[in-house]
């Protein structure tokens, strides 16, 4: 996303604002102290453990996701639909193949 600098974090804040996110767990960068409401900012490794263990799954499962692999998508558009699935087979458990 850029450099660690307060306006980086601004941009990235800006697109993530449609998703309606209501915590974040950071490490402890100055830039969320100064720009994130307390009571939606925790910092701490717990939280950040288990968010980056899951993208580590999603890694694994969806091949494309690492540039080493010939799966490699370069669309972006099709990283998200493929993403999308994932997300809505793991977490809501909505499989895209009953819809066949």
């Amino acid at each position: 996303m850029g450099k660690r600098t307060d306006e980086a974090f601004k941009e990235l804040q800006t697109l993530l604002e449609p998703l309606g996110i209501k915590k974040y767990y950071t490490d402890d960068w100055g830039a969320y102290r100064r720009n994130l409401p307390t009571e939606q900012h925790e910092v701490g490794k717990t939280n950040t453990q288990k968010i980056e263990r899951k993208n580590l799954n999603f890694r694994t499962w969806i091949k494309r996701l690492a540039r080493r692999t010939i799966c490699f998508s370069k669309l972006e558009s099709m990283h998200d639909t493929v993403i999308g699935l994932l997300i809505n087979r793991v977490e809501f458990g909505i499989d895209i193949h009953a819809y066949h």
